[in-house]
């Protein structure tokens, strides 16, 4: 049987149950993260409004089986646009098969017609593949900490 293609698409309001079904998947293995569907389907729900955001998902077999999110900030480094991918999770059975790297490859392809000179992202430290993954894909680890207050 042949695998089902993959396509990488703009999200719609229609994906959001299976985007906050992969965010569940996504936050139960991050530490500073709590798997709270509600809020996290207003915060995609918001995204998709946004138009300084983006919002893309992986499809196959008419099944959305990841995701990935960025946002446009203005960098005062940069002296312009600048691109926080803030989540990429891929459904477990489909990891391994370059669906986060397509799905990131159109996060870079939305962030350059941006403007952005650069794009950065938060990765667990604990999650090995994640930064292997990373790596592989030519991310380079800064030496900046990330600090955060909650309110």
């Amino acid at each position: 049987m042949r695998a089902p293609s993959l396509n990488i698409r703009a999200a719609a309001i229609t994906d959001l149950e299976a985007m906050s079904e992969l965010l569940v998947e996504l936050f139960s293995i991050e530490a500073d993260f709590r798997v709270d569907q509600v809020r996290q389907q207003m915060g995609l729900e918001l995204m998709l409004s946004n138009s300084a955001a983006r919002l893309q998902v992986a499809e196959a077999a008419d099944e959305v089986i990841g995701m990935c999110s960025g946002q446009r900030v203005v960098s005062t480094a940069e002296g312009g646009p600048s691109v926080l991918v803030e989540d990429l999770v891929v459904r477990k059975d489909w990891r391994g098969k370059g669906v986060g790297k397509r799905l990131l490859e159109g996060i870079c392809a939305w962030a350059c017609d941006q403007g952005a000179s650069r794009l950065q992202l938060l990765a667990d430290q604990d999650n090995e593949s994640a930064l292997n993954f990373y790596r592989h894909l030519g991310w380079q680890k800064a030496r900046m900490v990330c600090l955060r207050k909650l309110q």
